[in-house]
């Protein structure tokens, strides 16, 4: 949903406050009439008990309906702020992951943050001012025209000009605006990728040349700052200028005209503090106006997230019903897949199967598809041609919400959140109770390490988990997924943060979980492959070959040479004029 279509849910509340702002502004005209008559009442020497109580009321009308209006709109401003920010979390939690590939996540991060703050002023502050600053400067002028249309004449003749400027320079502002929000959005970018990998800059002795990059980032948000405040900035002295001439103008001409009769000394001077009272609303009209430029540009960010396209909740195309998976099928078949997150293919007519019990082992060099293939599983991708199916039944045609619940992933990198240690654990199954959490942390062999914390389970983590060993951290990631309790378990490199004696006690976790489900392990180490009960080999995004550790180590030569150097890793460095192809490169992330 738009930020129009959002702001349209608040129009009442906006069209409220713009009400009580014209009636101040009502109050606010009226008052140059009531002194004119003051004067008036002073020049005939009768009473002038009632025409100062009238001028107090309006004073006390104007600055109450003021008071009233500028918090009715400040409140409004929040809640679509607020309605802004829920719907484009909803959006960016639910995007479609190629989509969302392709954002910067420092740009969305300003965009969430700075470009709904501007947007809240352009929607609510920004337009009740121009309505109500309008409405002031047209009833003004209105009773200017009444009181004498010669000196109104000359007024707008003066003003005219400086309005021509004013309205150049707002659309420059909005010019500059854009690109100010761009250049924010990237150093908001530079920043987070560089505290996101801020031990490899420690480590590369990187720390000033990023300083040096996030500076010029910084600097070149500085400089189209300064060029929307420079531009700000001559909106106002614009309009002093319009509105000085014409007040010297006015003055020296009706001061004449006064001396010689042509115009009573009362109206001169309503039609003085007409003027007077104009110079505020032109101002303030012209700087909303501005304003509402530097919103508009933001109001366009967001709007660009607002389009960003979405998973299908319930994953059924064309309206068809959804499925429940059986559990007697297949628990994952790969049918003639191809699939590229570009123009080249990663997977190229992939096909095969994983039984309903048991643990699978994926292997193959360094960017064969891996990974890729269990984000097909999981449907963060669609494949461009093919069917995958878990338990017998085509992916699309089951519910996302499904998938999720009966796949339990653990990536290779354990994306802990900040938090407790309980609130990590439970955080796919927020309704786990104490036997169940306690299991999963047996299984998980993490009765000790949680035990010897100060504060249990309750003990706070910082980011991506910081407070465990990266050991820790992945046994956690994997106690979490099985609470999950699923049908099928996905794990990326699973084991390559543990320790010798660590990955002993999770092989037998893994093992007993097999007997319950499918287990598919991207495998790093040979153990883990030896344990497999089945094997896929990928290479090229190709299946070359499966079967068991034994028919493949006779049967495969690649599949050979990858246990052979695993092995020859374990036991001790290679020599420098070695190749070490692995069973998954440290960075294979497709």
């Amino acid at each position: 949903m738009s930020v129009w279509a959002i702001a349209r849910r608040h129009r009442r509340m906006i069209t409220i406050s713009i009400v009580l702002g014209v009636l101040g502004a009502a109050a606010s005209l009226g008052q140059p009439m009531v002194i004119g008559e003051v004067i008036k009442a002073a020049g005939a020497h009768t009473s002038l008990l009632w025409p100062v109580l009238g001028v107090t009321a309006l004073f006390c009308a104007d600055a109450g309906l003021s008071a009233a209006q500028a918090f009715l709109i400040g409140r409004t401003g929040e809640d679509i702020v607020l309605d802004v920010r829920r719907s484009l979390t909803g959006r960016l939690l639910r995007a479609d992951m190629k989509a969302f590939s392709r954002l910067e996540h420092g740009d969305v991060f300003t965009r969430m943050v700075t470009d709904t703050s501007l947007a809240r002023i352009a929607l609510s502050q920004s337009l009740a001012q121009m309505a109500v600053a309008g409405f002031m400067v047209a009833g003004g002028i209105a009773l200017m025209a009444w009181i004498d249309i010669w000196l109104l004449l000359l007024t707008l003749a003066c003003l005219g000009s400086a309005s021509a400027v004013s309205l150049v320079l707002a659309r420059q502002v909005r010019i500059a605006a854009v690109r100010n929000r761009e250049d924010t959005g990237a150093f908001g970018s530079g920043l987070q990728r560089v505290l996101g990998a801020l031990t490899t800059v420690k480590a590369s002795r990187a720390e000033q040349r990023e300083t040096d990059h996030i500076a010029a980032l910084a600097g070149e948000a500085r400089r189209s700052g300064v060029r929307v405040s420079a531009l700000g900035a001559m909106l106002t002295p614009a309009m002093n200028v319009g509105t000085q001439v014409s007040l010297t103008v006015v003055m020296g001409w009706g001061m004449a005209r006064a001396a010689t009769g042509d115009i009573p000394i009362a109206d001169l001077t309503a039609f003085v503090m007409y003027l007077f009272y104009l110079v505020s609303p032109l101002v303030m009209l012209f700087v909303s106006i501005g304003q509402f430029q530097q919103g508009r540009a933001a109001i366009q960010r967001i709007d660009e997230l607002a389009r960003l396209e979405q998973e299908e909740p319930d994953g059924v195309p064309g309206g068809a019903a959804a499925k429940t998976p059986a559990r007697t099928a297949p628990a994952v078949e790969f049918d003639s897949i191809t699939f590229g997150y570009g123009a080249a293919p990663v997977l190229r007519d992939v096909s095969f199967s994983v039984p309903s019990r048991g643990l699978t082992a994926i292997v193959g060099p360094s960017g064969s598809g891996k990974t890729t293939a269990f984000q097909l599983i999981e449907r963060f991708y669609h494949p461009d041609a093919g069917t995958v199916r878990l338990s017998g039944t085509d992916v699309r045609e089951i519910p996302l919400g499904e998938i999720r619940d009966i796949v339990g992933y653990v990536e290779q990198e354990s994306a802990l959140l900040r938090g407790t240690i309980r609130e990590n654990l439970s955080y796919a199954n927020p309704t786990a109770d104490e036997a169940e959490i306690s299991h999963a942390i047996d299984l998980a062999n993490l009765t000790d390490v949680i035990a010897e914390l100060p504060e249990g389970l309750d003990t706070p983590l910082g980011e991506r988990g910081a407070g465990l060993s990266g050991g820790q951290r992945q046994r956690l990631a994997i106690a979490r997924t099985l609470l999950q309790r699923p049908r099928l378990v996905l794990l990326d490199e699973a084991t390559s943060n543990l320790d010798a004696e660590a990955e002993a006690a999770f092989r037998r976790t893994i093992a007993g979980v097999s007997r319950q489900c499918a287990v598919v392990a991207i495998a790093h180490r040979i153990s883990t492959v030896v344990d497999a009960d089945h094997i896929i080999v990928l290479e090229g995004g190709a299946v070359r070959a499966t079967g068991t550790h034994e028919e493949l180590a006779a049967e495969d030569e690649l599949y050979r040479r990858l246990a052979a150097e695993q092995l020859k890793g374990e036991r001790g460095p290679a020599t420098a004029s070695e190749e070490h192809p692995v069973l998954v490169g440290p960075g294979d992330a497709r």
